[in-house]
């Protein structure tokens, strides 16, 4: 498969998707949100939900899915809708349930950890699944950019696609990663007071509340 792409084209998407990557948009931000609000282990599940529903955007460009998307307005907007109303939800439940989180602080080396996740792994990674599906810097970049990158005259055009996305999937895994870790580690010092915690947990909130409100608002490119 990878005789089909050129070290050219694939080096080149690559440097484009650094630099739309390397610019905080919502997977970031909401990474940071919930590692806010509640610790590590959620922000590592919820980078893995973002970077596979990222890609089933991918798998939906390949099949043609994700043209109509973007160029339907009314379909586009749905999408990104839906996408902050759950950003929404999830702010408010993290700021409704502020003052439940409690950090145990491990004796060695006065290190905070996490007594138990907010929510099970595996709804973790549906939310961060659903936040990537519906961001619509994503939904934008796979279908206006990612054909682009592809070579025509080599055929098998799908799975140039499928090969070609797993560069931003990989670049977004190894970023958002350490979005994550870098807010979950800043959380360490708010672990060591409840009030504290409680009111970082609140910010998290807060600040996937203001995230969707700005996705609702953020209009299309055209």
């Amino acid at each position: 498969m990878t005789d089909m792409v050129s070290t050219d084209r694939f080096l080149a998407f690559a440097a484009m998707s650094l630099l739309v990557i390397v610019i905080p948009g919502p997977s970031v931000l909401f990474v940071i949100g919930r590692a806010l609000a509640h610790g590590r282990r959620t922000a590592l599940a919820t980078v893995l939900g973002n970077v596979l529903g990222s890609y089933v955007l991918v798998c939906a460009v390949a099949l043609g899915i994700g043209a109509l998307v973007e160029r339907s307005a009314s379909v586009f907007m749905a999408v990104k809708l839906a996408g902050a109303a759950y950003l929404v939800l999830l702010g408010v439940q993290a700021y409704r349930h502020r003052g439940d989180m409690r950090l145990g602080v491990a004796a060695i080396g006065g290190a905070a950890a996490t007594v138990r996740p907010a929510h099970g792994d595996l709804r973790t990674v549906a939310d961060g699944v659903l936040v990537g599906v519906t961001n619509p810097k994503g939904i934008v970049f796979f279908a206006a950019v990612l054909p682009q990158f592809v070579d025509h005259t080599a055929g098998h055009l799908p799975s140039q696609m499928l090969l070609l996305g797993l560069i931003p999937i990989t670049i977004g895994l190894i970023t958002d990663t350490l979005w994550g870790l870098g807010a979950a580690a800043a959380r360490g010092w708010f672990a060591r007071s409840e009030k504290r915690l409680s009111m970082i947990g609140g910010a998290g909130g807060f600040a996937m509340i203001g995230l969707g409100v700005t996705v609702a608002a953020t209009g299309r490119a055209d």
